[in-house]
């Protein structure tokens, strides 16, 4: 039994469909109790203390705990583009990303990057995430003996591109198959490991390719799909030149066998009201990723519609097009978006998007997301003094609400302190 006392801040549920006394538990001054990986209680200090017996506690008094940070979109091979200056998403792709992503045919590239990918995930306390890897099998064999290291709950793809893209990252549809059997057998289930089938997104795969995937989806339903929607208005004209006899964008997923539980689309910024129904009815979920979407010029995601349209909503880095690893920074961007929308995002709304809310998105609220007895214990410190304008800030504020707010505008990875991993520490700042 390992014990830590400070403020505790997690949500039980969706804030926008019941009142924050029933979705928001915060205390004070908390205690949580973590026993072989996983949370044993967490509540008020002075009620939890008798039950403690002579368990030792952690002082991290003046920092907020809270659960692990989860980023439902994320581009292992495009660490080394981030902030490209460039066109909008398909220059982009040409220009920055296909090159970059070439360099993950070699092995020791793969796994020294490997190791940064994730320390700097962990830096920014995001405790789980859905990976792109890239076209080489190799690539995602990197990433999943990195994170199984580590114990840390990921799940991550092999792309697939068997068109529109360059000589060296093009597969075939049989080298796909064999690629993913293989990864599946022996990566999903590791430890706390998932395979998501990746196809880059509809421009870059037949329709034997998305045919496949289809089929390797159906035949392994515990896997994930992860996938581009709707991200950009040229990419839209260019997928209803290719798939003519669908109805939509969306419809080209769907008619492969691609929209399904556990099937995550990052973007969805030019979905509309129906498509949405459709996306929710079929358990879809959209990863939402406002800096890429603002540094591309994609658009502003319509976040007030999706949810009112049942769609599972979590928050998305998509780090290289994103501009930064860091949850908690993209949640004050996504602010922003909602601002340009005339949608002012609420704070409790934004955590549960960075935390329960992507735990319900990659269908893995029954094991991360908030800190509720019985689930992993990934969580993190904040520090609420991190630099001198958050400590002055937040010396200021007189609610939660606002506490909250002033931390995901002006919080980033300096704010976290410390990060736990199924009950161990993973990731301390120094200095």
């Amino acid at each position: 039994m390992k014990a830590y006392r400070g403020s505790i801040l997690h949500l039980l549920d969706d804030p926008t469909k019941s009142s924050n006394a029933e979705a928001v538990a915060f205390h004070e001054d908390g205690l949580l109790l973590v026993e072989d990986g996983r949370v044993a209680a967490c509540g008020d200090y002075a009620e939890l203390l008798p039950s403690l017996g002579d368990t030792p506690v952690e002082d991290l008094t003046g920092h907020l705990i809270t659960p692990g940070f989860v980023d439902t979109h994320i581009h292992f091979p495009q660490v080394d583009v981030i902030a490209a200056h460039g066109a909008q998403l398909l220059d982009w792709l040409e220009q920055h990303t296909f090159p970059c992503e070439a360099r993950f045919a070699d092995p020791e590239h793969a796994a020294e990057t490997a190791t940064f990918f994730l320390d700097e995930l962990l830096r920014n306390g995001t405790t789980t995430a859905l990976v792109f890897g890239s076209v080489h099998r190799v690539s995602v064999e990197a990433l999943f003996a990195e994170a199984f290291s580590r114990d840390m709950r990921l799940i991550a793809g092999k792309t697939l591109m068997d068109r529109n893209a360059p000589e060296g990252l093009t597969d075939t549809v049989e080298g796909s198959r064999a690629d993913m059997e293989a990864l599946i057998a022996d990566w999903h289930g590791k430890g706390r490991l998932g395979y998501a089938v990746t196809p880059r997104f509809a421009i870059s795969c037949s329709d034997e390719q998305l045919a496949m995937a289809g089929e390797v989806l159906a035949a392994h339903p515990g896997v994930w799909m992860q996938t581009h929607l709707s991200e950009n208005a040229h990419e839209i004209e260019e997928t209803a030149r290719l798939f003519p006899a669908a109805r939509d964008y969306l419809d080209v997923y769907d008619r492969f066998g691609l929209l399904r539980e556990r099937s995550v689309f990052a973007h969805c910024v030019h979905l509309q009201g129906e498509a949405f129904q459709r996306l929710a009815a079929k358990g879809g979920a959209a990863a939402f990723c406002p800096t890429s979407n603002l540094f591309l010029g994609s658009g502003l995601f319509p976040l007030k519609d999706a949810c009112a349209h049942g769609v599972k909503v979590g928050m998305g880095t998509d780090v290289g097009a994103g501009t930064t690893f860091s949850i908690l920074h993209t949640l004050g961007e996504a602010y922003k978006v909602g601002q340009l929308r005339g949608d002012a995002l609420d704070p409790f709304h934004a955590f549960y998007l960075g935390t329960l809310g992507g735990a319900r998105a990659l269908d893995l609220d029954d094991k991360i997301g908030n800190l509720a007895p019985g689930k992993e214990a990934d969580f993190l410190a904040l520090d609420l003094a991190a630099t001198p304008l958050i400590a002055r800030r937040l010396a200021g504020t007189e609610t939660l609400e606002d506490k909250l707010f002033a931390l995901t505008v002006l919080g980033d990875d300096r704010v976290v302190a410390r990060t736990y991993l199924a009950g161990v520490e993973r990731w301390r700042r120094q200095g």
